[in-house]
């Protein structure tokens, strides 16, 4: 085995095959050749009935299966995809049952890029049109995007599906909107338009790729809050190739989430956790951020009361 992992408890007989596979699934994990990127993890107790689980990927559908208490503990990405399940809303038709345990720092915004020359102004131009509009977004890798994206179409009066009725095509591309097989088809007129987030990687490129930003309206916007959204801004201070900020919707948060009724399981080992893309070696988890409202950790879903209780004993919380 490779990397910097130690054992933090006494490896004894009962430990010992689970932690085998435990490192042996973590090193397949930083191949950059290994596809298989959901993980779930199950235990279970050899003397009694019971067990706990895990989901580390981003799946809207695992929200449902932590209300239905057959996954304990899950992570997703935005925050406001938590808000609305926690309300019934947007893609949710019923109150789910979700508390925070807390929120990884993560700001973003969601971005709709279209190719300049077709001349739309804004998302209300192309529904009334209804135009078949050629659209990247993302794949299955993260299958929260495209889920978001249409709860914002919706705001207009249409979606990704009645975009394909209307004779466009919909590609659900894997890698960030920055990568050639994406950008690059915009910019050569293979596609018409990128519907995605993480705009820090490809938001200063849209216009040397022939497009530009299409701002939400204040009607939409206002719409989109009541469901769970943040009203967000794609700003020129960061992308000085833009015309100015864009009005969108926030796509901040990575919240790991449980039911209320569970009990919250609470991080440890916070100065060898890795938390942000980037190198091996980060600073310790930031739980003091984590658990306090920012722009980079918005908080609209209550915190399971156990994981508040622990946050206000070690000084996290007031």
């Amino acid at each position: 085995m490779t990397g910097d992992f130690r054992p933090v408890a006494p490896v004894d007989p009962t430990n010992l095959r689970p932690m085998l596979f435990l490192d042996v699934a973590r090193e397949m994990m930083l191949d950059s050749g290994w596809s298989h990127r959901a993980v779930s993890v199950t235990m279970e107790s050899h003397t009694g009935p019971g067990r706990f689980s895990f989901y580390g990927a981003n799946n809207p559908d695992v929200i449902e299966e932590v209300h239905a208490g057959r996954t304990d503990v899950s992570i997703l990405n935005p925050a406001a995809m938590l808000t609305m399940a926690h309300r019934g809303t947007g893609p949710f038709g019923a109150r789910k049952d979700v508390a925070a345990v807390a929120v990884l720092p993560h700001y973003d915004q969601l971005g709709f890029a279209v190719a300049s020359r077709l001349g739309f102004k804004s998302l209300a131009d192309i529904a009334e049109r209804e135009y078949p509009l050629r659209v990247s977004v993302r794949g299955s890798i993260d299958a929260c995007t495209p889920v978001m994206v249409d709860v914002v179409l919706r705001a207009y009066g249409f979606t990704l599906a009645g975009i394909k009725a209307w004779g466009g095509q919909i590609s659900y591309d894997q890698p960030m909107p920055n990568d050639p097989s994406r950008l690059g088809r915009l910019a050569a007129g293979e596609i018409d338009a990128i519907f995605d987030e993480g705009v820090v990687m490809w938001a200063n490129l849209i216009a040397g790729a022939g497009a530009e930003f299409l701002p939400l309206q204040d009607e939409q916007l206002t719409a989109l809050r009541a469901q769970g959204y943040r009203d967000g801004v794609i700003e020129k201070s960061r992308y000085p190739s833009l015309p100015g900020d864009i009005a969108t919707v926030d796509y901040s948060g990575w919240p790991i989430y449980c039911r209320t009724s569970a009990p919250a399981p609470l991080i440890a080992r916070r100065d060898t956790i890795v938390w942000d893309i980037g190198g091996v070696h980060q600073p310790p988890l930031p739980l003091e951020r984590m658990v306090r409202e920012s722009p980079s950790t918005p908080q609209d879903v209550p915190l399971h009361p156990a994981a508040a209780a622990v946050w206000q004993e070690h000084g996290y919380l007031p």
